[in-house]
């Protein structure tokens, strides 16, 4: 019985954590105790999430509690540890397969409580009490357990490896140090370690940077996030609102034509009826008239016939004829002809001004690892290439558009194009219906005297003989223009020109990478040779362009896909 309380006493004092008896013990506001290294460690761990909690009872703590030892209850601990109490450890202080066993143990082994780096030896709390009592022990190194202590032991010597050789980057013994390390540089393992410790402390102070480096880029990317959803959710608003209008001002001027047309309906049928009652009383009339007349044909007696006559022989006032309008189909047809034109027009603005409505500039573009490099074979280039078509609105009267508008070919005489502001009414020159942004790659094929090969902004001016309208003459356009026959070609931005040298080629190769600002001629054959490149700003999205410098010269948006 007396043992029974004994153990019962035991397991009042132990450590909830570590489920020994208590060390240096303490207790949380909630009134349970904890070995003081237990509680500190568990509560380290938690000071990231700012709420410390009790292991038992789970009771939270915001502000972490300042812990002071129980110097009863340690006094108590140490009076029942000299009862002999620790001569039958539980089973929970025996070494498990994963646990440090203590070395000095026999049968069934402890658990280590510290490893000692001098003796390399690892100690349950009965064997290392001389290592806190004998003088001779109290300067050896004791650390945390460690199934590693072998590894401080030099193989060759058999020795603990206490130096280290910086000109092989090992751990040695001092016998190595004089043998096959002799001539090295050779310190202590303590100074070397000293000297990582200060690398290891800049490392650390490096990564911390960084992490707030990266932690106010996170909230920086976090507020983008906000701006590009308030901007996003403000846009799809008001463009409902506008949308919502246009399409009430299109169902009001439906009904105006609905009505004018019912209208107009009314008044023509009501003016065809009132002229038809009148030919049709007139038709009454003139066969009333008839009968009268043929009765009077058939009289006998001559002077009362020649009495009679004057009176029937006169006709009433007739309607004219040529009164008799019949217009009104064609009239409604008119208005049909002004509606599709009208569809049409609406089709076109919505077509051409659709670029304006674009989210380029809300592009977040994020790399933590720098620009991404351009493409180097023509494998990677095709990666970013898009199909591209020729705009029929803005080609030149004498360029014809061939090949589903891919391909373009200067004539001599003017083509059939309707009137468009898009047009280039001066410059021969064309432009694509699609517009670039992000990376982009597309070919031209040309044949002839020679082309000139463009990106140009849409406002780019279109009338008129100023260099403002002619590609790479100005600050909304570049141009890259090849001559057959040359080794030379020549790159135009803002009416200042740049001569290339490089080997020639029938197809040229153009990368555009918006965001970065990087625009790439190159020429393709067998390899891509880079022959010009441009570093700036993009503050619009940009459309493809071709120019062709003579008659019969042809040049092709390539189908690369």
């Amino acid at each position: 019985m007396a043992q029974k309380g004994v153990q019962l006493d035991r397991e009042t004092i132990s450590c909830p954590i570590c489920l020994d008896l208590l060390k240096d013990p303490v207790a949380t506001p909630c009134g349970h105790s904890y070995c003081m290294n237990c509680i500190q460690n568990l509560w380290d761990g938690e000071d990231e999430k700012r709420i410390h909690s009790c292991p038992q009872c789970r009771q939270t703590f915001t502000q972490r509690p300042v812990l002071v030892k129980n110097t009863m209850l340690a006094a108590l601990v140490e009076e029942l540890k000299k009862t002999g109490l620790q001569a039958a450890p539980d089973d929970h202080c025996y070494a498990g397969p994963e646990d440090v066993a203590c070395d000095f143990c026999t049968g069934r082994k402890c658990k280590a409580l510290k490893s000692c780096l001098v003796c390399l030896v690892s100690y349950c709390e009965k064997h290392l009490q001389p290592h806190y009592g004998v003088a001779q022990f109290q300067k050896h190194k004791l650390v945390e357990p460690s199934k590693k202590l072998q590894e401080n032991i030099c193989s060759r010597h058999d020795e603990v490896m206490k130096m280290f050789c910086r000109t092989d980057q090992q751990c040695i013994c001092y016998l190595c140090s004089v043998d096959e390390h002799k001539g090295h540089d050779t310190v202590s393992a303590a100074a070397e370690r000293t000297e990582r410790q200060r690398e290891l402390e800049m490392s650390r102070q490096n990564i911390q940077q960084k992490i707030q480096d990266r932690e106010k880029d996170v909230k920086e990317l976090q507020q983008e996030v906000e701006a590009i959803n308030g901007s996003a959710d403000k846009a799809v608003e008001d463009s409902e609102k506008i949308f919502t209008e246009l399409i009430r001002l299109v169902e009001k001027r439906r009904s105006d034509v609905k009505q004018q047309v019912r209208s107009q309906q009314q008044t023509e049928v009501s003016r065809v009826k009132e002229l038809q009652e009148k030919l049709e009383q007139e038709i009454t009339e003139l066969k009333r008239k008839d009968a009268d007349l043929k009765k009077l044909s058939h009289t006998e007696d001559h002077n009362q016939f020649l009495h009679n006559y004057p009176s029937l022989s006169r006709l009433s006032q007739s309607i004219d004829s040529s009164s008799i309008n019949i217009r009104p189909l064609r009239y409604f047809e008119d208005v049909t002809a002004a509606v599709s034109e009208l569809r049409d027009k609406l089709h076109d603005v919505l077509r051409d001004q659709w670029t304006n409505i674009s989210l380029t500039d809300t592009e977040v573009h994020v790399s933590l690892s720098g620009p991404e490099p351009e493409p180097k074979t023509r494998a990677e280039f095709l990666e970013y290439s898009c199909e591209l078509t020729l705009d029929p609105n803005t080609a030149h009267m004498k360029l014809l558009l061939s090949e589903g508008n891919r391909k373009v070919t200067f004539m001599r005489r003017y083509q059939s194009y309707s009137s468009h502001p898009d047009r280039f009414t001066v410059y021969y020159q064309v432009l694509s219906r699609e517009s670039l942004t992000g990376r982009c790659y597309w070919e031209v094929e040309w044949r002839g005297a020679g082309v000139g090969v463009a990106v140009a902004y849409k406002n780019i001016s279109r009338a008129g003989r100023l260099l403002k309208c002619s590609f790479g003459s100005n600050d909304k356009s570049w141009k890259l223009i090849c001559y057959a026959n040359s080794n030379s070609s020549y790159f135009y931005y803002n009416n200042v020109h740049t001569s290339i040298s490089g080997p020639q080629s029938s197809r040229v190769g153009v990368y555009l990478d918006h965001s970065a600002g990087t625009l790439s001629f190159y020429s393709v054959s067998e390899t891509m040779t880079l022959l010009h490149r441009v570093q700036t700003t993009f503050t619009q999205p940009l459309y493809a362009g071709l120019q062709p410098l003579d008659y019969r010269v042809t040049a092709e948006l390539c189908k690369l896909r």
